[in-house]
């Protein structure tokens, strides 16, 4: 039987082929690419490997944008019932595509805020530490937003981060960390852990989780359990619901392509529907049915609407509606398929080419990882620097996270094949430049 590594070649000839033949080749032309005007090549499309950390903007954003800009010129204060895409309930028209995407019911889902906002208004509902179990569990090499909220929100509870924040570090090869490792954690520390904080993927090793593996083994412990999704929505497979966690929250401008600062998304479970949770509160959580009867007392909508604060930001839920179009139209699991054989692609180029110079400390198993590839330089961090550097200035961009990491994400709506074997000859002439 031919394994999928056994198909692949280096040659460019082949690269084009396999783009030729890509079902989904036509959405690339549906994003701006950005342009490269240098060396070796002239003037030309970036090879854009950096969409874990900025997505690409889809060239239906910019007339969605002006339509908005032209109802509330046209029609002022009646744009929230007579635009377009009327306002007052815009934030409905992106709630079916966010589902598709984090595999989640409607009513589960919200775009709201921002990533850090988001998840401090949901660790109000579901951290609730007491005496005895007060302890947060989260990864070592967390984002810093993510230890900073979680630290801030222990201290807010009167407890003390450096007891009750428990960091779990890697114990695999390249920093990843194993189920077994989760599972130790929690046998030991459960009865004092509040929440188990977790990334769906880990934005520096480019790690991926399975969430109902992970929030079964905090439940059994009597944890709520909450997923960071920044690097996994629109990335893997992430089916929320079934996972059964409590809850979620999202970026939108990495994978989901909604521009820097996008409105971020939430994910509540569908069993907190209508809990009396404790929560900030704000006009827009109201029950809609009631919200402009002006009553004195909250009563909230149900579902992850229920936490929402303020009315939806509209120029900033348009660019969200677009991209979300295009997911609905690539459909989530073909993206992920073309997402695997990508990666594998580009892996398979580094090991093989570039193996003795190179480091994949992402894991090789396809269930195990997104898009992205983490990758370090084995001569060290100022090597490493080197390289990026000469590929940034050949127009081969990736991403750069301290202190030695390389990030490099092919991303299955506009990276190809040939964008794969780019990257992999830049590096092949840095190595020989500095042999």
């Amino acid at each position: 039987m031919t394994t999928m590594t056994e198909a692949f070649r280096a040659d460019a000839d082949w690269a084009r082929a396999q783009d030729a033949a890509d079902p989904l080749r036509a959405f690339r032309d549906e994003f701006h690419i950005p342009i490269h005007d240098g060396p070796p090549h002239g003037e030309g499309e970036q090879t854009y490997l950096v969409g874990n950390s900025l997505g690409l903007q889809p060239r239906g954003v910019r007339q969605a944008v002006l339509d908005e800009l032209d109802d509330w010129a046209r029609l002022g204060v009646e744009g929230h019932l007579h635009a377009r895409h009327p306002w007052l309930p815009y934030h409905a028209e992106v709630r079916d595509g966010l589902a598709e995407v984090v595999g989640a019911e409607p009513a589960e889902v919200v775009a709201m805020n921002s990533l850090t906002a988001n998840l401090h208004l949901l660790m109000v509902s579901f951290y609730r530490p007491t005496r005895e179990r007060h302890a947060v569990l989260i990864e070592r090499n967390a984002f810093p937003s993510d230890r900073d909220l979680v630290a801030s929100q222990i201290r807010f509870h009167g407890h003390d981060p450096a007891e009750a924040l428990i960091e779990l570090d890697g114990d695999e090869p390249g920093g990843t960390i194993s189920m077994q490792a989760i599972e130790r954690a929690l046998a030991e520390h459960g009865p004092r852990i509040a929440l188990v904080l977790w990334p769906g993927v880990q934005y520096l090793t480019g790690q991926a989780f399975d969430p109902a593996a992970v929030a079964k083994l905090a439940h059994a412990q009597g944890c709520t359990v909450g997923f960071d999704c920044a690097h996994a929505a629109g990335n893997i497979d992430l089916a929320l619901h079934d996972s059964g966690c409590d809850f979620a929250a999202w970026c939108s401008y990495k994978y989901l392509n909604s521009g820097p600062g996008a409105v971020a998304g939430a994910f509540v479970h569908a069993r907190h529907a209508r809990a009396r949770l404790p929560r900030f509160e704000g006009w827009w959580g109201r029950n809609e049915a009631t919200r402009f009867e002006m009553r004195p007392e909250f009563e909230s909508t149900a579902g992850a609407d229920g936490w929402q604060l303020s009315n939806p930001p509209i120029l900033a839920l348009a660019p969200l509606r677009v991209s979300l179009d295009i997911f609905q139209r690539a459909g989530m699991q073909r993206l992920r398929e073309k997402s695997k054989r990508l990666t594998a692609y580009l892996a398979w180029l580094l090991e093989t080419r570039l193996g003795d110079t190179l480091e994949i400390a992402t894991p090789s198993e396809p269930e195990r990882r997104g898009a992205q590839l983490s990758l370090r330089v084995r001569a060290g961090r100022d090597a490493g620097q080197s390289l990026f550097d000469s590929m940034t200035a050949q127009g081969v961009l990736g991403d750069w996270r301290e202190p030695d990491v390389m990030r490099i994400a092919p991303t299955p709506l506009y990276n190809t094949y040939s964008d794969c074997l780019r990257y992999a000859e830049a590096a092949l002439a840095w190595r020989r430049q500095h042999a």
